[in-house]
């Protein structure tokens, strides 16, 4: 429901039913260049699905929607946000060892370089070969009792086909999220039919998010809370929306590091080609200002492109 509205731009009527079945097709890249070695991930998803809604009073709705397909994988498999690489004990210990027959800090940096990177290569592979094919799904159900606020919880399962010599390998892995969004306007805001900054306020917003995620052998990876402000609006056909804020992260305890803030913030593009096609695209940075083990300052990006089909 996020590419183009897949309930249809029309709102139901209280007591009215609609059922559409849909196809997305997104092409979608990870990379995390704060982390050694700068992984990355490419993926294209095939996803089959249906939205099934019903009509509210005062304009709401109450929307379920379900969509499965094969996520066809380049490079390293798609995971939930903030995993890192943790060293065994013995190669930690090693290290250690290393460390203390050289005097010069200098050369130990270099080797310690040197050995982090050949270790991380050899976890994530190099360059993005193709992998294999992952199964992927989504399932939302999102409750709008008006034209302002909308809840909704989703869970998004992802099932590894096959080990890549990762930390984790076969299994499913697990997301769950929830997410409150409110309106201050009635977002309709269309810069190409003569609305001023006085619509403005129409098209900002609220939104709280918060996901955790589960990694295939079911270790906790961790969860994080986004309030973030957005805006959004069309420009004739294409919608527009930019938001952004902190992200509160606690990682789980496998990796040893602390609670923290991140910044930022998403864009995303939608048009509609036809009645029932619509083109999307998004960008997604996020900036980590504390490092630790496994975890550097900088940047992580996930960008994607793709199109909904509604049938």
């Amino acid at each position: 429901m996020a590419h183009g509205g897949a309930g249809g731009d029309e709102p139901l009527a209280a007591g009215e039913f609609r059922s559409i079945p849909t196809i997305t097709i997104e092409g979608h890249g990870g990379f995390e260049n704060n982390l050694e070695g700068h992984p990355q991930h490419y993926a294209i998803d095939g996803m089959f699905g249906v939205v099934l809604e019903w009509g509210l009073a005062n304009n709401g709705s109450f929307a379920i929607e379900a969509q499965l397909g094969p996520a066809f994988v380049w490079g390293e498999a798609e995971h939930f946000y903030g995993r890192v690489h943790v060293e065994s004990e013995s190669h930690a210990h090693e290290e250690h060892a290393s460390e203390h027959q050289h005097d010069d800090h200098e050369e130990h940096a270099s080797e310690h370089q040197h050995d982090d990177h050949g270790n991380h290569a050899h976890a994530h592979g190099s360059g993005a070969p193709f992998r294999r094919t992952d199964i992927k799904g989504f399932v939302q159900a999102r409750y709008q009792p008006n034209d302002r606020l909308a809840l909704s919880v989703a869970w998004e399962p992802y099932y590894v086909t096959g080990a890549e010599g990762e930390d984790f390998g076969i299994g499913l892995k697990n997301e769950l999220g929830a997410e409150v969004v409110y309106a201050f306007g009635d977002g309709d805001v269309n810069f190409a039919l003569g609305d001023g900054l006085e619509s403005v306020i129409d098209g900002v917003f609220v939104s709280v998010e918060n996901r955790s995620g589960w990694e295939s052998d079911g270790t906790f990876i961790g969860n994080y809370t986004d309030p973030w402000l957005g805006f959004g609006f069309n420009i004739d056909l294409l919608n527009i929306t930019f938001s952004g804020g902190p992200r509160f992260y606690t990682p789980g305890s496998y990796s040893g590091l602390s609670q923290r803030t991140d910044w930022g913030g998403e864009i995303e593009l939608d048009y509609p080609i036809a009645d029932n096609v619509v083109l999307f695209a998004h960008w997604e940075p996020v900036y980590t200002t504390e490092a630790g083990q496994g975890w550097g300052v900088g940047w992580q990006h996930h960008v994607g492109t793709g199109l909904s089909l509604l049938f």
